[in-house]
């Protein structure tokens, strides 16, 4: 099994689970879950945003604290990297993305969360 064919781990009963660039929200504001690169890297793009990592941050040879610089938002506190990069620490830290793609008043939205199912403080 492809690391990007991963399940979502964890407990998600108030996320859509999301599994391919196909599937949107059922309604505007609803919080949605993916572990699929096709439909992290399409909800990326979409807003001009480009993977980045904290500088200072990165751990035995992988970015450390994963990002995305959106345009307009400041991104000099960030490095950007590579696709490669962005997912390959992503799937290492078996890492969840929990997304919308519109607020509640049907607004683009930019919100995302990265969650590691496994941290017990998290």
């Amino acid at each position: 099994m492809a690391e990007q064919d991963r399940p979502v781990a964890g407990e998600h009963k108030y996320q859509q689970h999301i599994g391919s660039p196909d599937e949107h929200e059922e309604r505007p504001g609803r919080s949605l879950i993916t572990t699929d690169h096709d439909v992290i890297r399409q909800w990326a793009e979409h807003r001009k945003a480009r993977p980045a990592t904290v500088p200072g941050t990165e751990h035995e040879g992988r970015a450390g604290v994963l990002r995305f610089d959106f345009p307009g938002y400041g991104g000099q506190d960030l490095q950007e990297i590579s696709w490669d990069d962005w997912f390959e620490t992503f799937d290492a830290r078996k890492l969840n993305f929990i997304y919308q793609e519109h607020t509640k008043d049907g607004k683009e939205s930019n919100f995302f969360r990265l969650e590691n199912p496994d941290r017990e403080d998290g």
